[in-house]
């Protein structure tokens, strides 16, 4: 016990071990709900929802074993909302890449930021960004969620005169949905821990009482991983089309990651009187390493979690609090009939509830300034019109630009952003 409290600074941080252990429960209840949606988005894609599954719970165990072993920040990690919704509805169904050649893109991703965190590279890239961009990126991805889960269940439905509309909302799947997102509202805003998981839980409840679902058990041994271990394909991942995916990918994790790193360590009074993260450049080493080995398994890209701060609410502290995250994932995979049992609509309510956390960052845009706020309108609007996040992006790169050129204000435009809206504009125009 002592090697331990010495190990992660147990008694430097004014915390003890049972503390940290009780952090990463109710981390873990509070991002639980990874291990019931992941598989279901993934399945949509072709890949085998069992799999995935274990695949999740990994790739979630192994990020956190790093950042708590390595980093010793309390900050866990699991397969990410909205990049595994890019993968599946973006990548897969909307550009017909098989799931396999996607995997490859994730997992050139992760290199590409693994090598970004090995250079130290993240400091420039993040500051050419535009603040405006990264929030409506974000924005964008949660409304593109939130058009999935409505979609999913059974809320939205096609209109051959207006594309999409109401569906009826007095049959099950929908009404389930709107109770799971209604639930989980009201349980988030009492600070109930795990309020997303009971949410889940509750609708698959309803479902198999009124005989919506078979019963088909709560443990059993994890099921085989071999349908998507080791499958990626990267020499696919290489076609020039893939391009702009590859970056969407790199782009969402990589200002993900900093956005949570910097809420939650500051939640924890990490951060030092100089403003800088503790361990920064370990952090970020093992959210991308995580993402490759997720592609390995059988996963789309693993990021850090900001629900590690219900965790710090409660104490948490070090790294011990990542490492217990970890192991509550590696005792999950026994769990797997549970999770088959979680519909599609169980899960949508979710979903919708991850969407509206994300649109909050809408709340510091400049709306006063129109060539802050079009760009943001633009990403926010035709991520989910086009179903595309790569295409969102691109769009909002490119009115960014022309925007700024046009009214005089280019001097804002820096160099990497005038490149990447140059490739992105290449490849609209001519792929």
């Amino acid at each position: 016990m002592n090697a331990i409290e010495r190990y992660f600074g147990i008694n430097g941080e004014n915390t003890t071990v049972k503390t940290e252990v009780l952090a990463g429960l109710t981390t873990f209840l509070t991002m639980a709900y990874i291990i019931f949606v992941n598989p279901n988005v993934l399945a949509e894609a072709g890949m085998d929802k069992g799999a995935v599954f274990v695949a999740t719970c990994l790739a979630a165990a192994i990020g956190c074993f790093i950042m708590g072993i390595y980093a010793r920040l309390p900050v866990a990690l699991a397969p990410g909302m909205g990049l595994n919704a890019f993968f599946t509805y973006g990548v897969v169904l909307g550009m017909g890449y098989a799931w396999q050649t996607a995997l490859g893109a994730v997992f050139l991703s992760g290199c590409i930021f693994v090598l970004l965190s090995l250079f130290k590279i993240r400091e420039v890239i993040i500051n050419a960004i535009p603040m405006c961009l990264k929030q409506g990126v974000v924005a964008g991805i949660g409304a593109f969620l939130a058009f999935i889960s409505l979609q999913s269940s059974g809320v939205i439905v096609n209109n051959d005169a207006t594309l999409v509309g109401l569906g009826d909302m007095t049959t099950f799947s929908p009404a389930m949905a709107a109770l799971g997102f209604i639930v989980i509202l009201a349980l988030s805003y009492r600070k109930v821990p795990g309020a997303v998981t009971i949410g889940i839980l509750l609708v698959a409840l309803v479902s198999l009482l009124t005989g919506h679902t078979q019963f088909t058990g709560i443990m059993s041994a994890p099921p085989s991983i071999a349908p998507t271990f080791m499958q990626l394909d990267i020499a696919g991942a290489f076609d020039v089309g893939m391009i702009s995916v590859i970056f969407a990918f790199l782009f969402v994790d990589l200002f993900d990651t900093a956005g949570t790193l910097i809420a939650t360590t500051s939640q924890a009074g990490l951060i030092g009187k100089d403003g800088k993260i503790p361990n920064m450049g370990k952090a970020l080493l093992a959210d991308s390493t995580a993402t490759v080995a997720g592609t390995l398994l059988g996963t789309s890209s693993t990021t850090s979690y900001i629900e590690s701060v219900s965790g710090i609410a409660t104490g948490g502290r070090t790294g011990l609090m990542a490492v217990t995250v970890g192991v509550m994932f590696l005792l999950s995979t026994f769990f797997a009939p549970l999770a088959g049992m979680i519909p599609a609509y169980a899960t949508a309510g979710a979903i919708f509830y991850v969407a509206v956390l994300m649109m909050a960052t809408l709340k510091d845009i400049e709306w006063g300034d129109l060539t802050e706020a079009g760009p943001v309108v633009v990403v926010l609007l035709f991520t989910p019109l086009t179903y595309s996040v790569a295409d969102g992006i691109a769009l909002g790169f490119i009115t960014f630009t022309a925007v700024k050129l046009l009214t005089g204000r280019y001097e804002e435009v820096s160099i990497p952003v005038w490149i990447l809206t140059l490739v992105l504009l290449s490849k609209i125009i001519f792929l």
